[in-house]
């Protein structure tokens, strides 16, 4: 008849000992006689997911998250954007990279297939006589920040009233660099005014303007709720461009 020495521990138990300090402590899943609450496991999991999720929208979309949070997209301007991201009216773009664009005027550029475009635009309109004359193209943001917060504040405009003329830094379609001011060279007084409609250069592009691709971003009553631009003209002649600006579009349909 075998006997267990009362001294020493039992095989099983003596084995499954061994067997735990044999595995590496940094490949042990529990501490032994501890338990982990498998509900806990994944609700770190789930909150380690959606800080990740935060953090990523921090760098990439910014202004998707401070429309999610309720937050104003623009430092400076207590305003918030619609339901379609509208801000005041205006869509958000982005920045086009210097890389893309091409001169087109002393100190102006567009994007080089809005470029290629308008400069032969130029050309034909030039041969009938016409003189489209650049006046504004691709504006960064830090311009566009300039150019909406320096005029409110010398003009006393509120947001609202500013905005019906020009887009907040980040809703402008000329940081996209397919957009574009003209005017008629020989009529100066007309730049950037409403009068700019009875000019000769506006007739020949309402004419002529659809065969390069170019379109009036602001036509009267328009369903964005900017004030008429009869200078202001976008360029549609590409895959890029036409993704940029469809959510435009499709509000104008």
């Amino acid at each position: 008849m075998n006997r267990r020495n009362p001294s020493q521990p039992g095989r099983s138990s003596a084995a499954g000992q061994r067997g735990l300090d044999d595995i590496p402590i940094a490949r042990r899943t529990a501490t032994p006689g501890m338990t982990t609450n498998p509900w806990l496991l994944r609700l770190s999991i789930g909150s380690a997911c959606a800080l990740l999720v935060v953090a990523l929208l921090l760098v990439l979309r910014p202004r998707f998250l401070a429309r999610m949070l309720g937050m104003p997209p623009v430092s400076g301007l207590n305003a918030r954007t619609s339901p379609d991201g509208r801000l005041l009216g205006h869509f958000p773009y982005g920045e086009l990279a210097g890389a893309e664009l091409v001169s087109v005027a002393p100190g102006l550029a567009l994007q080089h297939d809005a470029a290629r475009s308008l400069l032969a635009m130029q050309r034909d309109a030039a041969q009938s006589g016409v003189r489209l004359v650049v006046l504004s193209a691709f504006r960064p943001v830090s311009l566009q920040n300039e150019v909406f917060f320096g005029v409110k504040s010398e003009r006393s405009q509120s947001a609202s009233e500013r905005a019906k003329v020009s887009a907040p830094p980040g809703f402008s379609e000329h940081s996209t660099g397919y957009a574009v001011d003209l005017g008629d060279g020989d009529d100066p007084a007309t730049n950037l005014a409403p009068s700019f409609d009875q000019t000769v250069a506006f007739a020949w592009l309402e004419l002529h303007a659809a065969r390069y691709h170019f379109i009036l971003s602001f036509p009267r009553d328009n369903r964005q709720g900017v004030s008429y631009e009869p200078w202001h003209w976008r360029f549609e002649g590409s895959a890029d461009a036409l993704k940029v600006f469809e959510p435009a579009q499709r509000l104008s349909r």
